[in-house]
C-alpha cells in the first residue's frame, strides 16, 4: 500500500487497457490519468519544478508562470499547493471550465486569453501574455514547457522504461504530440535501445507541429499553433493527423465500453487505429498507445451532446447531425479556418529527413 506525503509522489504506472475486444486491433492503452493531477503532465511538472529548484531559479519568493491548455496547469497547481508556491496559469478560451475551476480550487490564479494571435493562434497569444508577466520583474519564473528539456527527460526516465518493462517485445508506440515532451522522451529512449521500435506521433488536424496548415481546433491538449522547440523529427517514424470529429467519436466509443477518457486520449486512439489499419492489417502487432488523461474535465465539451452538435455537426454517436447547425460553421470561421476534414492524413517521416 503506497503511503505518501506529497501528491506528486504517487502515479499509477502499470495500468493498461486491452482494446482488442472493443476495436479488433491488438492495441494496449497505457493509462496515465490515475494520479492527483489526473494526467501524464504531473511527471513533466515535477521534473521541471525540481530542476528549477536545484538551479536556484525557483525560490519561495518566486511566482511560477506557465502557459497551458489545461492539464499541465492542473499538475503545476497540485505541486505548487503542496510546496507553497504562488502560480499563475495562462490559459485560453478553449480550456475546459472544469479545468479552470480545479486550478483555482488548488489556490492558483487563472489568467484567460480570449483572442488568438494573427499568427500562431491561441498558443502564440498565451506566450505573448507570459512575456508581459515576465516583464514585471525577476520574481516571475517561467518553466516554459515547450522548450524545457526537463519536460522530455521526465518521460525518458519514467514513462518509456515502464512501457519497455511491461512490453519487452514492443513493436509500435503511439504518442500524442502537444509540447512533444512525452513524444521526445519516449522516442529518444527507444531509439537508444538495440531493438527497433516504430514511433508514431499522433497530432490533430489544424496543428502546425509537423508542418501542416493551421486550422481551427476546439479540443485542448494535443496540437499546437507554434512548432514546439523540443521537437526533433529525426526520432519520429510516422505522423497521423486526426480530425477532431474523429477524436469525439473515439471518446464516445470508449465511453460506451465504460472507459471515460479525455480528448487527448481519444485523438491518440483514433490515430493508432487508423495507422494499424493502414500498416498492420490483420497482424498481431505488439502495440502500445499512451492515454494522457481521463474524461471528467470534458463533460461540458466532448461529452456534451449540444456542444458536439454545434461545433462538429455530428451526434454523440458520431453520425452526422441533421440538419447541420450554423454554429458549427460559425465556430470554424471565427477561428480563421475551414471546417475540419473527416479523413486522416498519414505522413511517413524517413529517419533523419526532417531533423530540426
Amino acid at each position: 500500500m503506497p503511503v505518501i506525503s506529497a501528491p506528486h509522489e504517487f502515479n499509477t504506472e502499470d495500468l493498461y487497457v486491452d482494446l482488442r475486444d472493443m476495436y479488433g486491433y491488438p492495441l494496449h492503452l497505457k493509462c496515465e490519468g490515475f494520479n492527483f493531477a489526473g494526467s501524464i503532465k504531473l511527471k513533466a511538472a515535477a521534473s521541471m519544478i525540481e530542476a528549477a529548484e536545484r538551479s536556484g531559479a525557483l525560490t519561495r519568493e518566486s511566482t511560477l508562470v506557465e502557459s497551458s491548455s489545461g492539464n499541465l496547469g492542473v499538475a503545476l497547481s497540485v505541486i505548487a499547493a503542496a510546496k507553497g508556491y504562488h502560480f499563475i496559469c495562462v490559459v485560453d478560451a478553449r480550456t475546459n471550465l472544469a479545468t479552470r475551476k480545479v486550478i483555482e480550487s488548488l489556490g492558483s490564479e487563472v489568467h484567460t486569453v480570449t483572442e488568438p494571435a494573427a499568427e500562431g493562434g491561441f498558443l502564440a497569444a498565451r506566450l505573448a501574455y507570459v512575456q508581459r508577466l515576465l516583464a514585471g520583474g525577476p520574481r516571475y519564473v517561467w518553466l516554459n514547457q515547450h522548450a524545457n528539456p526537463d519536460n522530455w527527460r521526465a518521460h525518458y526516465r519514467t514513462t518509456a522504461p515502464q512501457i519497455e518493462k511491461q512490453f519487452p517485445g514492443l513493436e509500435v508506440l503511439f504518442i500524442g504530440a502537444g509540447t512533444t515532451g512525452t513524444l521526445m522522451g519516449c522516442a529518444r529512449y527507444f531509439k537508444d535501445r538495440p531493438r527497433p521500435v516504430t514511433i508514431v506521433a499522433v497530432d490533430s488536424v489544424g496543428s502546425v507541429t509537423f508542418g501542416g496548415p493551421p486550422g481551427p481546433r476546439m479540443v485542448p491538449g494535443l496540437g499546437t499553433g507554434v512548432r514546439p522547440a523540443l521537437l526533433d523529427t529525426s526520432y519520429v517514424d510516422h505522423v497521423v493527423h486526426v480530425p477532431e470529429a474523429d477524436t469525439v467519436r473515439a471518446c464516445h466509443t470508449l465511453a460506451r465500453g465504460g472507459f471515460l477518457f479525455g480528448g487527448s486520449t481519444g485523438t491518440v486512439v483514433s490515430g493508432a487505429l487508423s495507422w494499424l489499419a493502414e500498416h498492420r492489417p490483420g497482424q498481431n502487432t505488439t502495440a502500445v498507445a499512451i492515454a494522457p488523461d481521463l474524461g471528467e474535465r470534458y463533460l461540458d465539451t466532448v461529452y456534451q451532446s449540444s456542444w458536439v452538435r454545434d461545433v462538429y455537426g455530428i451526434g454523440v454517436d458520431g453520425a452526422p447531425a441533421a440538419p447541420e447547425t450554423p454554429s458549427a460553421r460559425d465556430t470554424a470561421d471565427a477561428q480563421g479556418g475551414d471546417a475540419v476534414d473527416d479523413s486522416h492524413e498519414l505522413t511517413e517521416l524517413p529517419t533523419g529527413a526532417l531533423q530540426s
